[in-house]
């Protein structure tokens, strides 16, 4: 690759930030490396636009990494709600604990002791070491996997181990010393921005001189997937189950999705055929669950598609069951919960 094309990618990118990147967002120029770790555990597959919000109540609620640790794990995962992908969350919590534990409080910089916690890749450890001490690591996620493959017409692979090879040692090739802090922030903007997946402005990008998939008209092949995500579809039943004005509610517990996320009782079928009994979750087989509504909730995760429905069951004497826990409606709000339960909450609330 010649050295020429990647003396103009650097400048030109660099030229572009300075006088052209407008792109505002509260973590931008940010030095503390915990909100910079907040934030990038954050907008790990969440849009910025989603994630703002979140950021900004973390960092209200728990304004360094020793408050977070000492927050009990159902107020910190109720404030993760509705974010989605909760692994992140557990271990943003693990992390917080042993930073606390091990590094006394003070969040650490240096590369190699970032990827010892929970959640930290080479992807986040090099974005904190780099915006918080201008360390020379090179960022690679998603947004630079397209710009260096667009301009410098890479074909390998980018979700295979050969090809983020490849990436990874281009991308720190093409760190200028002494600014990784900038240039690794430049180039993330530049892809969300200007080299974007769909309807990239490639007729006003100040690098399109030089980009092969420009000029060669690649931009909609590249970069290269090989991995096709096959999704499986799940079938819940939820019971929501009163007694004396309470509900019961259910810990996930299992290695599944949703772990630690509270639910109603749960019967999971392997097709969309309504049960016609719910008997097996009560140890007395009185009770008679029916549909709230003919609705039928659904909710697409990563790997796979759940499809919800809801029963309601109102009962005189208290079932007896083998796990959960009771709480009033009111309460309810304190535990976090699925989007898709939440949703049915919202509908139910308003009928």
């Amino acid at each position: 690759m010649p050295k020429s094309a990647k003396t103009f990618f650097v400048h030109h990118l660099l030229q572009w930030n300075s006088n052209v990147n407008d792109r505002q967002m509260p973590w931008k120029g940010e030095q503390n490396p915990y909100f910079i770790w907040l934030s990038e555990i954050i907008l790990q597959q969440t849009r910025v636009e989603q994630g703002l919000a979140y950021y900004e109540k973390f960092i209200h609620h728990y304004p360094d990494v020793q408050s977070l640790a000492k927050a009990s794990d159902t107020k910190v995962m109720k404030l993760w709600e509705g974010l989605g992908y909760y692994s992140r969350c557990r271990n943003l919590i693990k992390a917080a604990r042993l930073v606390n534990e091990v590094h006394h409080g003070v969040f650490p910089i240096q590369y190699e002791q970032l990827l010892k916690l929970p959640g930290i890749g080479p992807y986040t450890a090099a974005a904190i070491s780099s915006f918080s001490s201008n360390a020379p690591f090179a960022v690679v996620d998603g947004n630079v996997f397209r710009v260096l493959s667009r301009f410098f017409g890479i074909n390998k692979p980018v979700d295979e181990t050969d090809g983020k090879k490849v990436f990874t040692e281009l991308a720190q090739e093409l760190l200028p010393n002494g600014n990784s802090a900038v240039y690794n922030q430049a180039i993330m903007d530049f892809g969300a921005t200007v080299c974007k997946p769909a309807n990239p402005k490639c007729e006003e990008c100040v690098l399109n001189k030089q980009c092969f998939a420009f000029l060669y008209n690649e931009v909609n092949s590249l970069p290269i997937k090989m991995k096709k995500l096959i999704k499986k579809n799940r079938y819940f039943h939820f019971v929501l189950i009163r007694y004396k004005g309470k509900v019961l509610l259910e810990k996930r517990l299992q290695k599944d999705i949703w772990q630690g996320l509270y639910q109603f009782p749960l019967v999971e079928t392997t097709t969309s055929v309504k049960p016609r009994t719910f008997n097996k979750l009560l140890t007395d087989g009185s009770l008679k669950p029916i549909p709230v509504n003919a609705t039928v909730y659904t909710q697409a995760l990563t790997h796979q598609n759940i499809h919800a429905r809801f029963y309601y069951v109102q009962c005189t004497t208290k079932p007896i069951l083998n796990n959960g826990i009771w709480v009033s409606e009111k309460a309810m709000n304190e535990y976090p919960m699925p989007k898709i339960v939440l949703q049915f909450l919202k509908n139910h609330h308003s009928d």
